[in-house]
């Protein structure tokens, strides 16, 4: 059973682009990794300021975690307390519920929309 509605996966647009036709996404680590590392809302930011600083051309994708046809595993691979939640194969595209513009801003650091933050808590 899945702690929260939605998960997150930071990703390009290129890339996203390329999976919607196909029906599925697979970010490009994936074969090496085993998964799709994703977050709660809480970790998006930490996430974004430690792996994708000064990065353009990103999105922010919200996943229906109770639409996803691959098994999540909330696990923390780096031997911290925090979990996070790993999809364990393909994301189906029809688990995204939105795709939102995940830019820095002008100081590089990354904001959440205040609309998401007030949907989606947690």
């Amino acid at each position: 059973m899945n702690p929260y509605r939605y998960i997150y996966h930071i990703t390009t647009q290129e890339a996203w682009q390329q999976a919607k036709p196909a029906g599925w996404y697979t970010p490009p680590g994936f074969a090496a990794d085993g998964f799709i590392h994703c977050s709660s809302l809480r970790q998006v930011l930490p996430v974004a300021e430690r792996f994708y600083a000064g990065q353009t051309g990103l999105v922010l994708l919200q996943i229906r975690a109770n639409r996803l046809d691959s098994r999540v595993i909330y696990e923390n691979l780096e031997g911290g307390a925090e979990l996070y939640p790993h999809i364990y194969g393909e994301l189906n595209v029809q688990a995204v519920s939105q795709v939102i513009p995940f830019a820095p801003g002008p100081d590089g650091r990354f904001t959440l929309p205040d609309w998401l933050e007030m949907e989606c808590p947690g």
